[in-house]
């Protein structure tokens, strides 16, 4: 299949199609005209690596991801483990990104929001909390 029908099957663009054979997640096969010619196994993968994504996984652990997953004696502890340090920093990101939820309202209810030149939050941001 062509890359367009592959775009369709996958559910991902052209243009990451060819970003991830450029950097070897993907190999499809090449015509005698010197197109790509992709497998049902190709879009397959590709499917794999756009869920992997969408979940957060960094390209490289998609790497890892796939070659687990096509190694038949692999061991689950081993996807398991990659699995859960991805969601320990999810974690993390989430306890930053509430910390900051919580900075930045104290400050939007610290600040008036009216006429006077006076506000908190700039003040915060320059340094200068009072």
């Amino acid at each position: 299949m062509n890359i367009g029908d592959v775009s369709r099957a996958s559910g991902l663009p052209a243009k990451t199609i060819r970003y991830y054979e450029d950097i070897d997640l993907v190999r499809p096969a090449r015509g005698a005209n010197g197109y790509r010619d992709f497998s049902d196994q190709d879009a397959h993968k590709l499917a794999f690596l756009r869920r992997a994504r969408s979940l957060g996984f960094s390209i490289e652990e998609c790497r890892v991801l796939l070659s687990l997953y096509e190694d038949r004696g692999r061991a689950s502890a081993d996807v398991k483990a990659l699995a859960t340090e991805h969601l320990d920093r999810i974690a993390e990101k989430i306890a930053e990104l509430q910390a900051l939820q919580a900075t930045l309202e104290t400050l939007v209810t610290r600040c008036h929001g009216d006429d006077r030149p006076d506000c908190p939050i700039l003040d915060d941001l320059a340094g200068q909390m009072r």
